[in-house]
């Protein structure tokens, strides 16, 4: 009955507070970027919320269970990425006044690329993002509470929607605000219960394997190779963290480049706590019950044996608000490409309440997509959802050269752009598909075999040197871009368009030395 209880206050708070800022949503600037009201706590913690979904809580735990630490490379390289976005991306972004990432690349190169980018971004959103995060979210639910996976995931759907539709941006950012208190605080205990019953750091390091403790492994290693955990998660992290629409949104919603600035660094030390309290967790379970945990039984196994009536409330109630905020931002940011980059691209003459009402049409659209997909993403198996993690490393090598040749370079073309973003996306989907034919419908590639069994994100470094490559190449073949048009574009590198704030230096600092610590320390 507390349990219940606990829940029922924890959706009455989520639809309060997103029904709250549906009142004010009167122009685009309010409704897909919550009025460029928003300060550094909400934007931090909204980044963090945003990241941090179901297939977190299962895919961090079950590889922590499996392989130990070295899954928390990820995380950890995040911290950086976020340190590149305040320094780096966030100026230009904000400079440009653009709602998109697509219409900030038509303005820095051409409109092919605004098309490509949306096309590319709209297509992985619903058929990756949405679709992980619902089957990664039925397994939680089904496993802990035993809720019918059918029935919850159209219901959960429908409630992220209902307050994403009519608060926009603002009521995603706030609701996430909250709902990353939630799932931090859930976390949090779950993790002291089970460090405690397995005997401490003492305990745990004697029940499992020296190597689960190590963040860097052989340059052999099939999964984790350490050019791939340092190189190749710094390059997806960078089209993760500083070009998609859904992460990058949430600073574009800042009442300044400082604020905007300073939530990616707030972000960025909150990053340090997803290796304690979701890949530890992990090892907690395998150490606990070594027969029994397969991988993405992990932390539903820990939830159901330690948790006592009323924290199991909360932890569910923090596995709820992990998959909702994620969620709710995908739906904002597909509603946002859709009316900023389509609907208006195509009607520039529409009004600001025309604008809103295309917004919310294209959510309620977005979620009614995702309602139909549900039983397709109910037949996805643990491998499927693996696979569905590298596409990642496929689509971001490219983006990733394309936005850091264009702010960093003034001599970047937008032929060349367009040739690269096509080209790399090619030679990722090519990738892809031959995983799928080997791995998936166990086909025999013959010398295309080798190609497969190459560490994705080692592969993913390759195709970024080689878009970075072909991108320069390409350009100094080129005729050279309208400097003028471009200036608030790229960096100045003479003048360093930077406003350097003393305490802003101060937290680069505090942040990098804390994380290159802890990767010393678990080397």
């Amino acid at each position: 009955m507390l349990d219940t209880g606990i829940l029922l206050a924890y959706f009455l708070l989520v639809f309060y507070i997103g029904f709250r800022h549906s009142r004010h949503e009167r122009t685009a600037s309010d409704y897909f970027l919550a009025g460029q009201h928003v300060g550094w706590f909400a934007v931090g913690a909204s980044l963090f919320a945003t990241n941090i979904s179901s297939e977190h809580f299962i895919g961090l735990a079950g590889s922590g269970a499996s392989t130990g630490l070295a899954v928390g490379c990820y995380e950890w390289s995040a911290s950086f990425c976020l340190l590149l976005l305040g320094w780096l991306f966030v100026p230009h972004y904000l400079q440009s006044k653009v709602y998109t990432m697509p219409e900030f690349l038509e303005r820095r190169f051409s409109p092919a690329c605004r098309w490509y980018l949306t096309v590319v971004s709209l297509f992985a959103y619903v058929f990756t993002k949405i679709s992980v995060a619902l089957f990664a979210g039925g397994i939680l639910i089904r496993e802990i509470v035993g809720w019918d996976y059918m029935t919850s995931a159209i219901l959960l759907v429908i409630a992220t929607g209902i307050y994403t539709i009519a608060g926009g941006l603002a009521a995603v950012i706030y609701t996430d605000l909250f709902q990353a208190f939630i799932l931090v605080g859930g976390a949090i205990v779950l993790t002291l219960i089970g460090l405690d019953r397995a005997g401490g750091f003492t305990g745990l390091r004697a029940a499992l394997p020296a190597d689960f403790f190590h963040m860097i492994k052989p340059a052999s290693d099939p999964v984790y190779p350490w050019p791939g955990t340092t190189i190749g998660t710094l390059i997806l992290g960078i089209w993760y963290w500083c070009t998609d629409q859904v992460i990058v949104q949430k600073t574009l919603s800042a009442k300044s480049v400082s604020q905007a600035r300073r939530g990616a660094f707030f972000c960025a030390g909150l990053k340090v706590l997803p290796v304690f309290v979701l890949v530890l967790p992990g090892l907690i379970a395998k150490a606990l019950w070594p027969s029994e945990v397969t991988g993405d039984n992990a932390y539903p196994l820990l939830v159901l044996r330690l948790m006592p009536p009323g924290l199991m409330g909360l932890m569910v109630a923090a596995l709820l608000a992990a998959l909702m905020s994620s969620l709710s931002s995908v739906f904002n940011s597909c509603s946002t490409l859709i009316t900023m980059d389509i609907y208006k691209k195509l009607h520039p003459q529409a009004t600001e309440r025309r604008l809103v009402v295309v917004g919310r049409f294209t959510t309620a659209l977005i979620v009614a997509l995702s309602i139909v997909w549900i039983p397709f993403i109910r037949n996805l198996n643990n491998e499927v959802y693996q696979y569905l993690q590298s596409v990642q490393a496929y689509v971001g090598a490219p983006i990733t050269a394309v936005f850091l040749t264009g702010i960093l370079w003034k001599g970047a073309t937008s032929q060349a752009a367009i040739i690269t973003l096509v080209v790399g996306g090619v030679v990722g989907a090519t990738r892809f598909l031959l995983d799928i034919l080997r791995n998936a419908m166990k086909m025999d590639l013959g010398p295309w075999n080798d190609i497969v069994a190459f560490s994705f994100l080692n592969f993913s470094v390759l195709v970024f040197f080689f878009c970075l490559l072909l991108m320069i190449g390409l350009s100094k073949l080129g005729q050279a871009p309208d400097l003028a048009r471009i200036r608030q574009l790229t960096l100045n590198w003479s003048a360093g368009n930077q406003q350097r704030r003393p305490l802003d230096v101060v937290l680069t600092g505090a942040i990098g030395l804390i994380i290159l610590s802890l990767w010393s320390h678990f080397r």
